[in-house]
């Protein structure tokens, strides 16, 4: 295993976010501390409670969630298709280095951004909405599994996409509105027949019940379900990669 080259890589995609920090920490904290001032400190105060847990304390997991899928995508495509789009991308690939020591270099940083993320809007939130965290333990383990999952799902979008637009469809067509309808600010057994059916088919929801579970211990399906789920997203993502690296799918022209 090649550490120094790992560590080359990955110094330097961080290196990145500290150049932009207002893009990439500041941003999505205010704007995720907006919806905390809102829907948890104004509306929340007049909501019931749902199983128990005031509104604006339910939806905190949902919230830092909906960061953490978002800006762990970000954050490996855009490394990934930088030297791409810079043409450099063959030098890394004519490199010593292999596959996997590639991919532990990019995904390792895009997970470490979101999970630094994750844990600086987890102490915002507080200064909004009590909360409590029941299961810290399982806390962290989903906050850096689905970090790692979701940068994994970014690298290959950021392999696949050949331009800007591509490169920002999937994350604001398909994992933005799934994440919204994934019970971020409900729980889906609120939702009418058919319907809570439905949702359970979207995968976002048991990345957000998993991870409300580890604070409040009530979700919306079984824990080992949004566990099972989430490694099953992980494998197809590894598979994902380990067929464009065989191939060269759009790494070599």
């Amino acid at each position: 295993m090649n550490l120094y080259a790992i560590r080359a890589i990955y110094h330097f995609e961080l290196a990145r976010t500290w150049r932009t920090l207002i893009q990439s920490i500041a941003s999505p904290v205010i704007s995720t501390s907006l919806y905390f001032i809102v829907f948890g400190a104004a509306i929340g105060a007049r909501m019931a409670r749902i199983d128990g847990v005031s509104y604006g304390a339910f939806i905190v997991p949902g919230l830092i969630m909906l960061s953490i899928l978002t800006e762990s995508i970000s954050n490996a495509s855009f490394g990934i298709y930088m030297p791409k789009y810079a043409g450099t991308i063959y030098e890394v690939l004519s490199a010593p280095i292999s596959a996997l020591e590639i991919v532990i270099g990019y995904v390792g940083a895009a997970a470490t951004k979101s999970v630094i993320l994750g844990l600086i809007i987890m102490v915002t939130a507080r200064l909004f909405v009590p909360y409590q965290i029941a299961h810290p333990l399982v806390m962290a383990s989903f906050l850096v599994l689905t970090s790692v999952t979701f940068s994994l799902f970014g690298f290959v979008i950021g392999v696949w996409a050949d331009g800007w637009e591509k490169l920002q469809i999937i994350p604001m067509m398909i994992v933005t509105p799934l994440t919204f309808l994934g019970g971020s600010f409900y729980s889906i057994n609120m939702l009418p027949g058919i319907w809570a059916k439905i949702a359970l088919f979207n995968p976002v929801v048991y990345l957000v019940s998993g991870f409300r579970w580890s604070f409040y211990g009530i979700s919306d399906v079984p824990v080992g379900l949004s566990l099972a789920a989430t490694f099953g997203f992980m494998i197809a993502c590894l598979i994902a990669i380990t067929v464009i690296f065989r191939t060269g799918y759009k790494l070599k022209a």
